[in-house]
């Protein structure tokens, strides 16, 4: 299950940075996104070399023994020399400088494969073994690889977190987080390896492949990522559906008083019976146009001194002071719907304006949540209506 996981995500993974390259021709500088893409790639063929069908696959002898487990390790650290290398290349532009941690990167790499070969590896079982005179260099091996990547994996999770924290709202912001999440797996993913060091020096041994939690954190860490670098391609689907069903709530909330309207005032309904035809946002902009057709149809019967009356009477009734407003509207429009019933009538010169504030649908449709979900508080209105009229 999880190898099968790991598979699907580096196919994400290929597909979502190779996207982004293709997308870079506009956009970004093709240099910067390669970066990127190479983190994404390196991941994904790390995942790939580790899996025990690979390992089948190799066979017994050198390969399985020594290219795979080797290899493993190396496209590790090329995936954060690339992170880093794209990370330096965005913030700093053109002007980066990426030779000083490439050659680092490349020593590193070199370094650990040095060490890799002195240790000696020898596989037996699903056990790599390492004799006595191999041990330190096995222990060499393992203590460069972590502290290279954990110290360049929390710098990358710093400076992700400090540019998501300071970004506007929005695709960007989002996507930095996405990152964030996918470097902090990564980060995890690489800190596990502290219980191979462990074994190690017990034992003389560790395991040749992925546990089932390093899988996971490095199937995390490729779709974190893949997600945070293509969200331009699929945020706008995402937003739409998103979108429609906020509205289709919005619909549903704001009945209760749509109907009490449509009751006193049955012509603000538009072809009933057919509200979402067109779709939930062009059902939700009918429902707030009709519910302001309302408030105008009984303009003449809204008491111009009750809102004052009704906002002492409702904080005498312990409404919380975030629920005032509603509540204040609910009470006068259940007056002003009873004053239409009795014909009473107020000086046009003495009418209150429309409340509904000069917004868009989205700002209108939250007001009228918030009245709407006053209204259904039959008791509180009736009793704040009641201490106001008294």
């Amino acid at each position: 299950m999880t190898e099968t996981l790991a598979y699907h995500l580096c196919l994400i993974g290929f597909a979502g940075f190779g996207y982004k390259l293709v997308e870079a021709r506009r956009s970004q500088p093709v240099r910067t996104m390669w970066f990127l893409a190479g983190f994404g790639i390196c991941i994904a063929i790390g995942i790939v070399v580790l899996t025990p069908a690979m390992a089948a696959l190799a066979g017994p002898g050198p390969v399985a023994e020594w290219v795979l487990s080797l290899a493993g390790d190396e496209l590790k650290l090329g995936a954060i020399g690339f992170a880093v290398a794209f990370t330096q290349s965005v913030w700093r532009g053109e002007g980066a400088r990426l030779a000083p941690h490439a050659l680092f990167t490349g020593a590193t790499m070199v370094l650990l494969a040095v060490c890799f070969t002195l240790s000696g590896p020898r596989r037996v079982g699903d056990d790599t073994v390492f004799s006595d005179a191999g041990l330190p260099f096995a222990l060499a091996d393992k203590l460069i690889f972590l502290a290279y990547s954990l110290i360049s994996l929390a710098l990358l999770i710093a400076v992700f977190a400090r540019s998501a924290w300071q970004a506007e709202p929005g695709p960007l912001r989002t996507g930095l987080w996405l990152l964030v999440v996918g470097v902090g797996a990564a980060f995890a993913w690489t800190f596990w390896d502290i219980d191979d060091v462990r074994q190690l020096a017990e034992t003389a041994r560790i395991g040749a492949r992925e546990d089932v939690p390093s899988s996971v954190l490095a199937a995390t860490t490729i779709g974190f990522v893949a997600a945070g670098a293509t969200l331009s391609a699929w945020s706008p689907a995402v937003s739409s559906a998103i979108g429609r069903v906020r509205a289709y709530r919005a619909y549903r909330r704001i009945e209760p008083l749509w109907t009490a309207l449509r009751a006193a005032v049955p012509g603000i309904a538009l072809d009933p019976g057919r509200e979402l035809t067109g779709g939930a946002e062009f059902a939700l902009y009918r429902r707030v146009i009709e519910i302001r057709d309302g408030h105008l149809a009984l303009r003449a019967h809204f008491d111009p001194d009750l809102p004052a009356r009704a906002e002492t009477a409702a904080r005498r009734a312990g409404v919380p002071e975030a629920e005032l407003a509603p509540t204040v509207e609910a009470v006068t429009l259940a007056a002003a719907i009873e004053a239409g019933r009795q014909g009473r009538r107020f000086a046009p010169t003495e009418a209150t304006p429309d409340p509904l504030p000069d917004a868009d649908v989205v700002a209108e449709a939250a007001w009228l949540v918030r009245v709407s979900r006053a209204w259904q508080r039959a008791a509180v209105v009736d009793r704040v209506r009641a201490g106001a009229l008294g």
